[in-house]
C-alpha cells in the first residue's frame, strides 16, 4: 500500500509534463506577443487613450478614424500595392538566382571556387550605406531615380542574394550524387538538372529563402528614402513616417492603425510556409 508521501513525490505524467510545458511557454511568449497585441489594439484607440495612465489592454472606446485617416492622408492603397509587388518581384528574382549560384557552387567544380564563393560571402559584411551613395549616383545617371528600378535591381543582387546563395549551396551539397549521375544517364543537361531534379526538391530551401528575402524587401527603409521622392512611389516604411498634424507631430493612432495592415502579408507568408521554413533551416545547418 502507498503513502501519502510517495504519491506526493510522484513524477508528473507525460500529460501534466505536456501542460507544464506549454504553460511556460505560454509565459516566455508574452513579451514577444505583447507589443504585437498594443500595437493592435491601440490603433482603435482614440490617441487620448493611448497615453492614458495606466495603460489599458483594451480599447475602453472602439473607433475606426484611425483606419479611415490611413486611406485618406495618403495614397495609402498605392503605397502598399508597391510594397508587394516590390516584395513579390525581388523574392522570386532573388530565389533564381541564388538557386542556379548555389547550385553552381555546390555541384560544378572549377578552379578558384571556394575563393570566388569566399568573395561572394564577403558580400554580407558591407553595410548598405556604404554602398548607397554610389548606387544613387549610378541609377541617377541611368535616370531611374524616383522609379522602384534601384529599389529591385541592387535589392535583388544585394545582400539578401549572397545569404539566399549560402542557404541554396547548403542545401544542395546534401543531394546525392547518385541523382545527377542517373539523370545524365537520361541524357539531361546541367540547366535541365537544375530545374528537373534540383529544384523540386529544394522547395524547403526556397521557403526558407523567400521568408528571408520577403521579409528584408518588405521591411526596406533606407533604400526608399533615398531613391523615391513622390507619395505615389512610396513603399509602406517610408509611408509610415509621413503621418503627421499640421505641427509636425506623430499621428501615432494613425500610425499604429497603418502599421497593423502593414504586418499582415509577412504573418500570411509565415504561417502558411513555416513547416518548409524550419525544415529548410535545418536542412542548411542554420538552425541554432
Amino acid at each position: 500500500m502507498r503513502t501519502d508521501s510517495a504519491v506526493a513525490t510522484r513524477a508528473p505524467t507525460p500529460v501534466g509534463r505536456r501542460i507544464i510545458f506549454y504553460a511556460a511557454l505560454c509565459v516566455l511568449a508574452i513579451p514577444f506577443v505583447m507589443p504585437t497585441w498594443w500595437m493592435v489594439t491601440s490603433s482603435f484607440k482614440p490617441i487620448s487613450e493611448i497615453f492614458a495612465y495606466p495603460p489599458t489592454l483594451w480599447p475602453q472606446e472602439t473607433t475606426l478614424q484611425a483606419y479611415r485617416d490611413a486611406f485618406t492622408l495618403q495614397p495609402f492603397v498605392r503605397q502598399y500595392f508597391n510594397s508587394v509587388y516590390i516584395a513579390m518581384i525581388v523574392t522570386v528574382g532573388t530565389m533564381l538566382i541564388s538557386s542556379m549560384a548555389g547550385y553552381a557552387f555546390a555541384r560544378i567544380r572549377f578552379p578558384g571556387q571556394n575563393a570566388l564563393f569566399l568573395v561572394v560571402l564577403l558580400g554580407l559584411l558591407i553595410p548598405s550605406e556604404v554602398t548607397i551613395v554610389p548606387l544613387f549616383q549610378m541609377f541617377n545617371s541611368w535616370g531611374m531615380v524616383d522609379t522602384h528600378w534601384p529599389l529591385i535591381l541592387a535589392t535583388t543582387f544585394g545582400a539578401p542574394s549572397v545569404l539566399a546563395t549560402f542557404i541554396m549551396r547548403q542545401f544542395f551539397i546534401t543531394l546525392p550524387v547518385e541523382l545527377e549521375e542517373a539523370a545524365r544517364l537520361d541524357g539531361l543537361g546541367r540547366w535541365r538538372i537544375w530545374w528537373y531534379i534540383a529544384m523540386p526538391l529544394a522547395r524547403s530551401a526556397l521557403a526558407a529563402v523567400a521568408i528571408f528575402t520577403f521579409q528584408h524587401v518588405w521591411n526596406l527603409y533606407l533604400e526608399p528614402t533615398v531613391f523615391l521622392q513622390s507619395p505615389e512611389m512610396f513603399t509602406l516604411p517610408q509611408a509610415l513616417t509621413r503621418y503627421t498634424d499640421a505641427y509636425g507631430g506623430q499621428m501615432w493612432n494613425v500610425q499604429l492603425a497603418a502599421a497593423s495592415m502593414t504586418v499582415l502579408p509577412v504573418l500570411a507568408i509565415f504561417v502558411l510556409a513555416q513547416r518548409q521554413f524550419i525544415e529548410g533551416l535545418a536542412q542548411t545547418g542554420l538552425k541554432g
